[in-house]
C-alpha cells in the first residue's frame, strides 16, 4: 500500500511539472537551491557569510517545498473528488 502510493504520489509530481507551470517554476526553483546547498556543503569550512547563505537556502528551499506540497495536495484532493 505504501510503495502504491508513493508511486502515485510521483507520478502526480511529473504530471505537475509537465501540466502546471507553477508547480514547475517551484521544482526548478527548489532543485538550484539544492545545488547551491550541495556545494556550500562540500567546502571543508564555511565563512560567517558562507553559514548565513547556507541558513538562507535552507529557508528558501523549505518555503519552496511547502509551496509545492500545496499544489500536489490541491490536485489529489481534485483526482480524489
Amino acid at each position: 500500500m505504501n510503495l502504491e502510493r508513493n508511486a502515485h504520489e510521483e507520478d502526480l509530481k511529473a504530471h505537475l511539472i509537465a501540466t502546471n507551470e507553477e508547480y514547475r517554476r517551484l521544482s526548478g526553483q527548489h532543485s538550484e537551491f539544492a545545488r547551491k546547498l550541495d556545494a556550500l556543503e562540500s567546502l571543508p569550512h564555511l565563512t560567517e557569510e558562507e553559514q548565513l547563505e547556507e541558513t538562507r537556502l535552507k529557508k528558501l528551499k523549505l518555503r519552496l517545498k511547502d509551496q509545492m506540497e500545496a499544489i500536489v495536495a490541491h490536485n489529489r484532493a481534485e483526482h480524489v473528488a
